[in-house]
């Protein structure tokens, strides 16, 4: 909320009346990090000493108001550099022999305490005023804890906000946290004990030995874990103590908007968006790092020990969403710990170079269930005479239970014989909502194994899985339905839709990518450019390559896209997302960016290499990847559009970010859907939530995705193109599914004469 700077005097952090737009999300950094890191090797301090020595914002150390030192690279197996840095006449900021001045404490508390206790108020007031609007309405409010800094200090406000009697704690154990999580746990559940707040512990009845292998490691875009480990034991805890399945209440939770662009879309109170059928509020949604720190300092909380150790964060150890250089200092804090992570993947996942793969992060981005040992399909489909046949082998629940969630009566024949179970129905089902969850209730039979999310998901308390399966009384919400593939196990374990085909090259423009003066000449006389220019004959073949995918050219002829494109303007917002669009549908580059990098996330070269070489791109070509990235960036692709940004240092390009694009017209929205639909083979009718789960692998890809859009942005652009194009599309909303009906007799090519 504040902004800060970094106090000379006090060696702490200094809110300012401002407000803050940005934060660099500061840290205290103990003596223990900087034994770890090796700074003993050029400055002294007391390594017992119990307050923070300097603040960190990323990799940059700061002490005393100067930015004094930095580390570089770093990764699970790699220390990461230490740089000591130097003014402009090459002395060093903090010389060698330096005795270092623990940060004053109370002088810094001090100093602020005037914002910290208006921060308090206000956010105090804020959980109280919500509080008051739901009271005597839900059948609890409970704090959603997890034993990190921001939990710890959402805690200690509720507790100052509310009753004692009026909420309850739930601690998530995901049985994957940091050991000093528990120690930090411990205490303030005695604390809590002593002051009369209920406090819980929530456990998934699946060891993570178990859970992996059930359903692979988790991933960047597999994270079950939160689901299985953590959201579903909360919710079924809370029902075992309310004694009620049907229960609504709200959970507090500790989001900051300052953590990551996808947080800061994040608002203060939801509804079913963490949970089903659940209220949210995160009343610290625009606290900094350098707030909480300072209210920990201010009320005297607890400290989880995990952050006095270089971890910038404290959630589940060994977190394929979190991994990063930090992975480092777990290895050497929690060797034993991250050791037994380390031998579930080895365990688990088939690879040829097995350290690489976990080192460099193939593992995280794992993107189905290719490579996972022992991970046969259990379903098998094929279609003759107008029938769909699937035959699933050793069904691990009853799909008659299952098919009490269809709200349809479906033509279906089904037969048992030596465990496999083959089942039928007509082909044209396949295309229609109806059809698409019939299919589900088969894919849960052959995978289910308990773990509880369709269960929470059940809302009105028909699903059950005491003593097995058991639906009774089920109102068809489609709830249990509304996750990925219908099962998260299934999604985990699916193998990729071009198994067996070869792979297309992600490398398609090599060291050519096009340059802005390429596409200014192209679109000043059209195709004549392409036998009248400079460039060398591998340059013209990888341009044409691009013109191809996007659009522009077929057969060495400029199109009627490139006409509309032309006539909409060469420099126009509009021009340039049509362009993506094509090109993350047609290009395997392209599409490899947007599927595969995070939105506002710095991406280090190393890191990118990484991510590559579980799609069989080696070393070469991974950096031929890269260096286009950075070339799109210099078009209009990057300057008009944002598509992303580059940091190169003229020596190497150091890193790469996709940034949010411009967001697009309703008529871009509009081809964006159609092109989607035509590339997954006339997908005309889907529910909103395929369009923001970019999980499911398919040909086509999500405009949501492509453009970076949040739900509620879909939303508004879906319900403005229903009024305004009804012709080509629909949007309604029935039983709390969003559902977009595409006109099947329109095309994305008719689209664009609505440019017109």
């Amino acid at each position: 909320m504040y902004a800060y700077s970094h106090d000379p005097e006090t060696g702490g952090l200094l809110l300012a009346d401002s407000l803050s737009e940005f934060s660099k999300e500061p840290r205290p950094v103990w003596a223990s990090e900087l034994d770890l890191l090796g700074f003993g090797d050029f400055w002294k301090y007391d390594s017992s000493s119990a307050a923070p020595y300097l603040w960190a914002e990323s990799n940059i150390y700061w002490y005393r108001g100067k930015k004094v030192a930095k580390t570089n690279g770093g990764s699970l197996y790699e220390k990461p550099e230490i740089e000591i840095l130097r003014d402009e006449n090459g002395e060093e900021i903090l010389p060698k022999g330096t005795s270092l001045i623990p940060v004053d404490v109370e002088a810094m508390l001090t100093k602020n305490h005037l914002r910290i206790e208006a921060l308090e108020t206000l956010t105090v007031k804020k959980i109280y005023d919500i509080y008051r609007k739901y009271d005597k309405k839900l059948d609890c409010f409970h704090v959603a804890f997890s034993g990190g800094k921001d939990s710890i200090a959402l805690l200690e406000l509720v507790r100052r906000a509310l009753p004692r009697t009026a909420f309850m704690v739930v601690f998530g154990d995901t049985g994957m946290e940091f050991p000093d999580t528990y120690r930090a746990v411990d205490a303030v559940e005695a604390r809590c004990k002593e002051d009369g707040i209920a406090f819980y512990r929530a456990k998934s009845r699946f060891a993570p030995e178990e859970s992996w292998r059930l359903f692979g490691p988790p991933a960047r875009v597999l994270r079950w874990c939160c689901t299985v480990h953590k959201s579903v034991p909360q919710t079924l805890k809370i029902r075992e103590i309310l004694g009620k399945r049907d229960y609504t209440g709200m959970d507090f939770v500790g989001v900051r908007g300052h953590e990551s662009a996808t947080r800061a879309e994040y608002e203060y109170e939801n509804y079913g968006k963490k949970q089903k059928g659940q209220y949210s509020y995160n009343p610290m949604l625009e606290w900094t790092s350098a707030e909480v720190w300072l209210y920990i300092f201010f009320r005297g909380l607890v400290v989880n020990e995990a952050y006095t150790k270089g971890n910038a964060r404290a959630g589940c150890l060994f977190c394929p969403h979190s991994a990063d250089k930090s992975d480092w200092f777990r290895r050497m804090n929690y060797p034993d710990e991250v050791g037994r992570f380390e031998r579930l993947i080895r365990e688990g996942v088939d690879d040829p170079s097995m350290d690489t793969y976990i080192s460099c992060g193939g593992w995280i981005e794992r993107r189905n269930g290719r490579d996972v040992k022992d991970n046969e399909p259990k379903i098998s489909e094929t279609s003759a005479d107008g029938r769909t046949t699937l035959h699933i082998a050793k069904p691990t629940t009853d799909w008659r239970e299952w098919i009490k969630t269809l709200n349809d009566s479906v033509d279906l024949e089904a037969a048992d014989s030596d465990g496999t179970l083959t089942v039928s129905y007509p082909t044209a089902l396949s295309k229609t909502a109806t059809g698409k969850r019939l299919r589900q209730c088969f894919i849960k039979a052959a995978y289910c194994v308990e773990c509880g999310a369709c269960e929470t998901n059940c809302r009105s308390g028909a699903l059950s899985f005491k003593n097995g399966l058991h639906i009774e009384n089920c109102i068809h919400c489609g709830q249990c339905h509304n996750i990925e593939m219908g099962c998260y196990r299934a999604d985990s374990l699916k193998r990729p839709e071009n198994e067996g085909i070869k792979m297309k090259s992600i490398n398609t423009f090599a060291d050519h990518a096009p340059k802005p003066e390429w596409i200014t000449d192209f679109f000043a006389v059209g195709t004549e450019y392409l036998m009248n220019n400079t460039l060398g004959p591998m340059q013209i073949a990888k341009y044409k390559r691009f013109l191809s995918d996007a659009g522009l050219i077929a057969k060495n002829k400029t199109t009627a896209f490139y006409e509309t494109v032309k006539a909409i303007g060469v420099n126009a917002e509009d021009t340039w997302a049509l362009v993506l669009v094509n090109l993350v549908n047609e290009n395997p580059q392209l599409e490899w960016y947007v599927r595969n990098m995070d939105v506002e996330r710095v991406y280090e070269s190393q890191e990118i290499i990484g991510a590559l070489a579980p799609f069989g791109v080696k070393e070469k070509d991974a950096r031929s990847i890269l260096k286009s990235f950075k070339r799109l960036c210099e078009t209009p692709l990057g300057k008009r559009l944002k598509f992303g940004t580059f940091v190169d240092t003229g020596h190497a390009l150091q890193s790469i970010t996709r940034t949010k694009p411009e967001k697009p017209s309703p008529l871009v929205m509009l081809y964006a859907l159609y092109k989607f639909a035509e590339k997954c083979g006339g997908y005309w009718e889907f529910p909103l939530s395929r369009l923001m789960d970019f999980t499911i692998e398919a040909e086509g890809v999500s405009p949501a995705q492509i453009f970076a859009l949040a739900r509620d942005e879909m939303e508004a652009l879906l319900n403005g193109l229903a009024r305004t194009n009804p012709d080509f599309v629909t949007f309604t909303t029935t039983h709390d599914l969003e559902l977009v009906r595409l006109a099947d007799d329109k095309t994305a090519t008719g689209v664009l004469s609505l440019f017109n």
